[in-house]
């Protein structure tokens, strides 16, 4: 197929796009706010109110450590919760404040401020208790690595079901991705994880395709915007990184047709500070930019592998006829039949990548036909 850009108009395309991915964080910001009003919520809430806010230096700690963590308590911690650690783990050593009270003495003043004199004319002494605070290494687990009561959950726990043109889509994320993306076994179950240190992206083995997409545009997002580069100057929470990261994969998914609502609904608001949505109303431009760039990267790999697939004939111009690559017109046998082909005709329309792709499942789903003994004309197109 031979693209027909004579009509495209890039300022029209872009204004385009900008409008949809408006559209679609808004639909965004709707559904999470929907999801404060559920039962299930407050239930969530409870749960969470137990569980400790760490700071950023120890964020940093337990993801060198263990990256696919999810939910971090002490040992004792998660035996209050019914949860108990399950034997032989290793804990993911974070940074405990350790108060500690000094003694200190000083001169003694008065309710002025002036120091108060004895007899003799010297400062009154005096002790005061100082609260001071350290702070020493403690083992922390992973709701991965503890086993008991269940936690309460809103929406899905995982997508299912299948994309159309699906080898052909995620073989272009993993080409538009900026690190590699590989599928491993990860023990913690959970379903993706952005390595910082060692850049690379791995996806749990045995996801649905749809999970597959959106756990891969999830980590690439974290990849793009939590690198540790882009962290230097600017320690993000972990709740707000979380919020980008799920709000850029439902909105690429968005654009390719593909709903996450029910599963990236409940896990923006599961790490948002409130009903106002505060990190995901601060990253709304960051998570636009982030999201047209992805599938821009995304949609230029899928032209990419579908022309591959099936190549656009090269044209020479010979006078007032087109002749095809390889065509030689020494090579032309006169008995051989000739395809006329008008060169003012207009070529087709370009295709959407939604559409290329339901095509490659189409293309893919066809049963090859088997050869027969017949002769075929062979054509050159002219």
């Amino acid at each position: 197929m031979v693209n027909n850009t004579h009509d495209f108009d890039p300022k029209k395309a872009a204004e385009q796009r900008k409008a949809e991915l408006k559209d679609i964080t808004e639909k965004l910001e709707k559904g999470v706010q929907d999801v404060y009003s559920s039962e299930q919520y407050q239930d969530l809430l409870n749960t969470m109110a137990k569980f400790p806010h760490y700071s950023v230096n120890n964020n940093i700690l337990i993801m060198m450590q263990k990256p696919d963590a999810t939910l971090v308590q002490s040992y004792t911690g998660w035996k209050k919760m019914g949860r108990f650690v399950k034997k032989g783990e290793k804990g993911i050593r974070i940074l405990a404040p350790a108060p500690f009270k000094l003694e200190k003495e000083q001169d003694k003043v008065d309710e002025s401020g002036k120091v108060v004199l004895d007899k003799d004319g010297e400062a009154v002494k005096e002790k005061i208790e100082i609260n001071m605070t350290a702070f020493k290494p403690v083992s922390t687990f992973d709701v991965s690595q503890t086993e008991g009561e269940p936690l309460p959950q809103i929406g899905v726990d995982e997508l299912t079901g299948n994309i159309e043109g699906y080898q052909t889509l995620f073989e272009a994320i993993k080409s538009a991705s900026p690190i590699p993306i590989a599928f491993e076994d990860i023990k913690s179950g959970a379903k993706g994880y952005f390595h910082v240190e060692e850049n690379r992206i791995a996806l749990n083995n045995g996801m649905s395709e749809i999970q597959n997409v959106k756990t891969a545009i999830h980590e690439m997002a974290h990849a793009k915007l939590h690198n540790s580069e882009a962290q230097k100057n600017n320690k993000q929470s972990k709740n707000s990184k979380e919020v980008e990261a799920e709000s850029v994969a439902y909105t690429v998914c968005q654009h390719y047709g593909i709903d996450t609502s029910d599963y990236s609904f409940a896990y923006v608001a599961t790490w948002s500070q409130g009903k106002e949505l505060p990190e995901l109303k601060e990253s709304l431009n960051i998570i636009r930019n982030a999201a047209s760039e992805l599938i821009t990267k995304i949609d230029e790999k899928v032209q990419e592998i579908t022309a591959e697939k099936a190549p656009v004939e090269q044209v020479k111009e010979f006078g007032h006829l087109k002749l095809s690559e390889p065509f030689k017109p020494e090579a032309m046998e006169a008995d051989k039949p000739i395809m006329i082909v008008d060169a003012r005709t207009k070529t087709p329309e370009k295709e959407s990548v939604v559409k290329q792709l339901k095509k490659e499942k189409t293309k893919a789903a066809k049963p090859k036909k088997t050869k027969t003994a017949s002769k075929k004309k062979e054509e050159v197109a002219i």
